[in-house]
């Protein structure tokens, strides 16, 4: 799991930070990182293959600068123009976009991010491989394939169906390190109801590397409300928002 960092406090300028938020994101991130680790245990995991994701859509600089204090050094973001401005103010975190792409974005998202698991098409993962190989030449870009497990209409992504097709093109992008698959799970009203689409995901990844070796196994899997069941089901990622931060103005995790 993501590990803690160094106090900051005494470090001037732009790296100042609240003491008492730092300490209470601290305190959150241990709570989520031990639900983490007793549904790993009741799944025969070893906690340190999940990775903790703090969703930090709207929270504001400052407070993340108590958040990188507190340890939560991997972050995502949904919004592109948002991720970019924070990753400039705060390049020693790994920042991860979580959110939709859209194609006119993509270049701003490969000079700000560290990775993109919402890779949703053959025509965006094209353009993504052609602008890695301008801006960052040699070093290709870890990425995943967002799957559309439950058919919903709201979301975007790979219909499962779809995806053993389309993944040999996929896994032919020389500039592209595809690492594995994430899902946006459904809204449900009980956490044991999202599991049918979490297995579902698992399913699909092992099929698919059954035949494409290259394909990670990263499976991106499980917000707030739900992410105890995703590690049980395989996730090596989850992305957790409120459970940290609190509750915010936008709907969402």
């Amino acid at each position: 799991m993501e590990s803690g960092r160094r106090d900051r406090n005494a470090t001037p300028g732009p790296y100042r930070f609240d003491p008492a938020e730092a300490a209470n994101l601290a305190v959150a991130r241990a709570r989520v990182l031990e639900r983490i680790a007793h549904a790993c245990r009741r799944a025969g995991r070893n906690p340190d293959d999940v990775r903790l994701i703090a969703v930090s859509k709207t929270v504001p600089i400052e407070r993340l600068r108590a958040a990188l204090a507190a340890g939560l050094t991997s972050l995502g973001e949904n919004r592109v123009q948002e991720g970019v401005e924070k990753a400039a103010a705060l390049p020693e975190a790994t920042w991860h976009l979580v959110g939709p792409l859209q194609s006119n974005k993509a270049r701003r998202a490969v000079e700000a991010f560290a990775s993109i698991e919402t890779v949703d098409s053959s025509d965006l993962a094209a353009r993504l491989d052609r602008i890695v190989g301008e801006v960052r030449p040699g070093r290709p870009m870890p990425v995943l394939l967002q799957v559309n497990v439950d058919a919903d209409p709201a979301k975007s992504g790979f219909a499962p169906a779809d995806l053993p097709a389309a993944l040999p093109g996929l896994l032919e992008h020389p500039n592209l390190a595809i690492e594995g698959l994430m899902t946006v799970g459904r809204l449900v009203d009980e956490p044991a109801m999202a599991r049918p689409t979490f297995e579902a995901l698992r399913r699909l990844s092992e099929r698919l590397r059954r035949d494409h070796a290259t394909l990670g196994p990263e499976l991106s899997m499980g917000m707030s409300d739900d992410f105890e069941v995703a590690v049980e089901e395989g996730a090596t990622i989850v992305r957790v928002g409120r459970a940290i931060f609190g509750a915010r103005p936008i709907a969402g995790d």
